[in-house]
C-alpha cells in the first residue's frame, strides 16, 4: 500500500500500484474515476483483467520489471470495460524500496487537447462572428419581407398552391432561427454568474425533453446529492444542458436512454487567460448510446461550421464551448460507437460565510 494516502490520492493522473503477480495492489482516485470502476474492485484484480491497452505490452513489461527499468508508451488508446478507450502515454516505474512492485501511470491525452484547442477554437469563432453578425442583420430584413409577401399571396390562392407559399414561409422562419443563432456568437455581455444547484438545472432540461424532444428516450439520474453549488450564469448553463440532451436524444434510437450524471472531481484545474490556475471540481455529464460521432469530425466538434448531422449548422456545440467556457468551465467529449459522453467541469462557488459575519 502507499504509505502517503493523501498524498497519493491527489495525484492528478490515474495511477495504479502493481505487485511482484501482476495484481492491482492499490489505485488513486483518479484512476478509479478515469476506469469507472471502484478503488475496491480495482484492489487484488489482475491488471489485465481490468485495464485494456491496445498494444502489446505484457512482454516488453515483464521485462522491464525483471531489469529494475522504466517503460514509457505513447499514444495507445487505454480503457477498462466500463468505459470506452481513451488515447494516452503511459508510464510504468520500478517503485524504489519494493520487492517487485511498479507504478503504472496514465496519462489521457484528451485533456491537453482540448484545453490547447480552446483558443483555436476561441480564434475562429471570433474570425467568425464579425461576418456572419454583418450578414444576419443584413438578410433578417428582406426575410421579413418575402415571408409578408408570401402570406398575403397565401390569401386569394388554392389550396394546392399554398402549400407553396407555406412552404416560402416555413423555411423564411428556418433562416431567421438560424441567423438569430449565429448573432448569440455576437453577445458581448458577461454571465451573470451566481451560486447554482446544478441538480436543478439538470432536472428541468430532463422534464423539458422528456416532453418534446426526448419523449421517445428513456432518462436516467445519477446525481451526487453532496454536490455543492457552481459558480454559473443558470440561465446559459440550461442553454447549454438543453443543446448537449437534445443532441443525444436526437443520436439515439428510440427507446435508447440518456444518462445524466453529476459527481465531484477535485483534481481537475484549468489555465486562466490571466495565467492563473482556476479549479473545476463539479462534473457534469450527458451520456448517449448512439453511433457517437463520425471520426473525420470527432476531434473538432467544438468549431463553428463543423456538423455531423446532414442539415445540421455546427453552430451548436461551437455556441456551447463559448458560453462554458465565459463561464469559466470546461467542455470536453469521448465518443464511441454505442457510447458518447460529453462533460462540462465547471468552478464551485464560494461558501458563503456563516451567520452573524460580515
Amino acid at each position: 500500500m502507499i504509505v502517503d494516502t493523501a498524498l497519493w490520492n491527489s495525484l492528478p493522473v490515474p495511477a495504479l500500484l502493481l505487485g511482484s503477480d501482476d495484481r492491482i495492489s492499490d489505485a488513486n482516485s483518479a484512476a478509479e474515476l478515469f476506469l469507472n470502476i471502484s478503488q475496491r474492485s480495482l484492489r487484488g484484480a489482475p491488471l489485465w483483467d481490468k485495464v485494456t491497452i491496445d498494444a502489446p505490452l505484457e512482454e516488453a513489461f515483464v521485462k522491464a520489471r525483471e531489469q529494475r527499468s522504466s517503460l514509457f508508451v505513447n499514444d495507445v488508446d487505454v480503457g477498462s470495460g466500463e468505459r470506452p478507450p481513451m488515447q494516452c502515454s503511459i508510464l510504468f516505474s520500478p517503485l524504489m524500496g519494493s520487492d517487485g512492485q511498479m507504478l503504472m501511470m496514465i496519462s489521457p491525452r484528451e485533456m491537453a487537447h482540448r484545453l490547447t484547442q480552446h483558443q483555436a477554437t476561441g480564434k475562429a469563432a471570433k474570425s467568425a462572428i464579425g461576418m456572419a453578425e454583418m450578414l444576419a442583420h443584413e438578410i433578417k430584413n428582406p426575410l421579413a419581407g418575402i415571408t409578408g409577401a408570401a402570406q398575403l399571396l397565401s390569401m386569394g390562392l388554392s389550396a394546392e398552391d399554398r402549400e407553396l407559399t407555406d412552404l416560402i414561409v416555413e423555411e423564411s422562419r428556418r433562416i431567421v432561427k438560424l441567423l438569430e443563432q449565429v448573432e448569440q456568437f455576437g453577445n458581448l455581455r458577461p454571465p451573470a454568474r451566481r451560486p447554482v444547484n446544478v441538480h436543478d438545472v439538470l432536472d428541468r432540461a430532463r422534464q423539458s425533453a422528456a416532453v418534446g424532444f426526448g419523449a421517445h428516450m428513456s432518462f436516467v439520474e445519477d446525481y451526487d446529492p453532496s454536490l455543492p453549488r457552481a459558480l454559473i450564469d443558470a440561465d446559459q448553463l440550461l442553454q447549454v444542458v438543453l443543446n448537449l440532451v437534445k443532441n443525444a436524444c436526437e443520436a439515439g434510437r428510440p427507446g435508447g436512454c440518456v444518462r445524466l450524471r453529476s459527481f465531484y472531481e477535485p483534481s481537475l484545474r484549468v489555465r486562466q487567460p490571466d495565467g492563473t490556475q482556476a479549479r473545476l471540481p463539479l462534473q457534469l455529464e450527458i451520456h448517449d448510446d448512439g453511433p457517437g460521432l463520425p471520426p473525420d469530425i470527432a476531434g473538432d466538434v467544438f468549431e463553428p461550421f463543423v456538423s455531423g448531422r446532414e442539415n445540421g449548422t455546427g453552430l451548436g456545440l461551437a455556441l456551447v464551448s463559448k458560453l462554458v467556457t465565459e463561464n469559466g468551465g470546461w467542455i470536453s467529449v469521448d465518443s464511441a460507437p454505442g457510447h458518447t459522453v460529453f462533460r462540462i467541469s465547471l468552478p464551485r462557488a464560494p461558501e458563503a460565510p456563516p451567520s452573524g459575519e460580515n
